[in-house]
């Protein structure tokens, strides 16, 4: 599968995903102007210079450490994170010290990620072909995933974690919110690069039982409007 490119919005097969995005963009456009030093664009722009960080810059090494979050309150914590060769994993969260209630890769690599970020608003959204019964939303497998309205390909949702995530959920149990490097699992280095992480906070919105929505809470408590979205949708 090719990687994706940084394109406008192209019609999408679910017009209530498409309704999300243009929803998102709009409240966003209304909130944006002013902000602070540290707003949740500035967030992303990070993440950007993940290719260009040494092996030396290993932010999360004394992150590890606290017990407690440093943050609390009712948001969820949302994790991409994968090596700079190789795919993007996304992993969400109650809060970062309980295990991921929802993990996927994600179809696409790190650097078409970056690419995608060259506006500095990233939307993913996934969309589940299945309804089983009983099951909640965020508990289906399958998903079509979209990133920045284009469709970049389908994953499915794991229901255990590989040991490069629980490497990666065991070193940032600590970490409220930050972007940086993690040491690697093993002495030796990878051939996909260093592994690098972005971890925010978000607004979980629940629309109905088929339709929930992540918001990311700007780190600096301003006006600007979220920069990063995930929209989750089952089909009818």
């Amino acid at each position: 599968m090719s990687s994706a490119q940084s394109s406008p919005c192209y019609p999408m097969e679910n017009p209530v995903i498409e309704s999300l995005l243009r929803h998102s963009h709009h409240r966003s456009g209304e909130k944006r102007g002013g902000g602070g030093k540290f707003s949740a664009g500035g967030l992303l722009k990070m993440f950007k210079l993940f290719p260009m960080l040494t092996s030396g810059c290993k932010m999360v090494a004394l992150l590890g450490r606290p017990r407690k979050p440093m943050i609390k309150d009712n948001a969820t914590s949302g994790t991409i994170f994968g090596y700079r060769k190789g795919r993007v994993s996304l992993a969400i969260q109650e809060d970062p010290h309980c295990m991921p209630f929802f993990l996927i890769e994600l179809p696409m690599h790190t650097s078409a990620l970056n690419k995608e970020m060259a506006s500095d608003i990233l939307r993913i959204a996934l969309e589940s072909e299945t309804k089983t019964p009983k099951k909640k939303l965020l508990e289906e497998f399958v998903w079509a995933v979209y990133c920045n309205g284009r469709k970049v390909g389908y994953s499915i949702r794991r229901k255990q974690m590989s040991e490069d995530e629980m490497h990666v959920m065991q070193h940032l149990r600590g970490v409220s919110m930050g972007a940086g490097v993690i040491p690697s699992p093993s002495e030796k280095e990878s051939p996909d690069g260093e592994l690098t992480y972005m971890r925010a906070r978000f607004q979980r919105v629940v629309g109905s039982k088929d339709s929930e929505s992540l918001y990311m809470i700007n780190p600096d408590g301003g006006a600007q409007g979220p920069e990063f979205c995930i929209f989750f949708v089952r089909a009818h």
